[in-house]
């Protein structure tokens, strides 16, 4: 049996995240030109390693389209320098995109095919609306094999809420206000910054520069979230406050074999430990992360209780505390979601899944105590996905 091969998170960045719309910073931003722009950035800060040495270039977009289509991890190389000689495809698991763009090209590595690869994923959801351009087998519904609210993300939100008496709108607005304070704090402290790559604008006022998340919303309250609409169902629990947003935006990152790290000189971020996916009914989606990190801890070896920090996507903050209740975590634990979340940062659905690998990546240098941490978020259609990861910088438990 050969031994195991090492998987290591070299770098990863993003572009700040746009609202959606054509009153968003990247309206007139082409999305191909996006996730250009972060793995340029990502090349650039590791200029060490030779270009032509890149076995894979996957790259997520869940609607492959217009801006988003002509097998985007190919084009985008292209468009971003790489040489003819590097290949590349696209990816589309719904959310979860990035995140399976990252854990393909870990696959290959684990299986000897690659030694370097750049994963990440992109999503502008103005050009390419949730859904658009999309027809779903009538026999979904002809032969109820989902309930037709299931393609409705909202609605598989407030379904949480029925099915979960405990997850009440007050604990998720509570959430909600906990990630716009963290997220915050996070750029105030110059935490987010070192890892988004500025990207120029064009609006009809000119030529901008965007270096900071759209949707921040650091003047929210308990009582404006309060009074905020019920888009999904009338006296619903869901509203634009406890929800991501509708994003714009993109990730790179470089995955490597830690053979190929230490011949570039390269100081990983992470390492990783292990991955699943799981599948859930698809009207309550928003448990899926619950089975998939139950397996990426079982496949580990590892218990919830080893895990010193999460990165949990905020898709909707009723998401996130159904797997806080189900593995006994206080709301307000200080292990999650340190630096806030999609509800403050946004949710450019193909891209999040590396945002979560960027910020646990620079969380794990500043928590050197912390040896384990979980990326994980649920997914369209009733998916889970989970990574375990270590931390390079562990010096052992205070």
């Amino acid at each position: 049996m050969a031994k195991e091969t090492e998987i290591v998170f070299v770098d990863g960045v993003r572009t700040p995240f746009g609202r959606a719309g054509e009153k968003g910073m990247f309206w007139n931003t082409r999305a191909d030109d996006l996730v250009v722009k972060a793995m340029i950035g990502v090349l650039e800060r590791n200029p060490q390693i030779p270009k032509d040495r890149f076995d894979e270039v996957a790259i997520a977009a869940t609607t492959q389209t217009g801006d988003q289509g002509l097998t985007i991890g190919r084009s985008a190389a292209m468009l971003a320098g790489l040489p003819k000689s590097v290949p590349g495809y696209a990816i589309d698991r719904m959310c979860a995109g990035a995140m399976t763009a990252v854990t393909n090209v870990a696959g290959g590595i684990a299986f000897g095919a690659y030694d370097l690869a750049i994963a990440g994923g992109v999503e502008h959801m103005g050009h390419h609306p949730m859904g658009s351009g999309v027809d779903p087998n009538p026999r979904f519904l002809s032969e109820k094999l989902v309930d037709p609210e299931a393609l409705n993300m909202g609605n598989t939100a407030e379904k949480l809420h029925d099915r979960f008496p405990q997850l009440t709108k007050e604990r998720s607005d509570a959430f909600a206000l906990r990630s716009q304070q963290r997220a915050n704090a996070a750029y105030e402290a110059n935490n987010i910054q070192p890892d988004l790559i500025s990207v120029a604008t064009k609006s009809e006022a000119g030529w901008g520069l965007a270096t900071r998340d759209e949707g921040l919303r650091p003047e929210t309250t308990l009582e404006g979230l309060a009074a905020l609409k019920t888009p999904f169902r009338s006296h619903g629990r869901i509203t634009a406050g406890n929800a991501s947003g509708l994003n714009d935006g993109a990730t790179a990152s470089i995955i490597a074999s830690g053979d190929a790290a230490r011949e570039y000189g390269l100081k990983p971020k992470m390492r990783m430990v292990s991955f699943a996916y799981a599948g859930v009914e698809p009207e309550i989606m928003g448990i899926g992360p619950i089975p998939s990190t139950e397996k990426a801890l079982r496949k580990a070896g590892l218990t919830i209780n080893d895990i010193g920090l999460f990165e949990l996507n905020e898709a909707f903050a009723v998401q996130v505390l159904s797997l806080l209740d189900h593995f006994g975590i206080d709301d307000e634990d200080p292990r999650v979601n340190q630096w806030g979340g999609a509800i403050a940062m946004g949710h450019p659905l193909a891209s999040s899944g590396v945002r979560l690998m960027i910020q646990l990546a620079a969380q794990f240098e500043q928590h050197p105590e912390v040896q384990f941490g979980l990326t994980a978020m649920c997914v369209g259609l009733g998916q889970g996905g989970s990574v375990i990861w270590e931390n390079p910088n562990y010096k052992g438990a205070k």
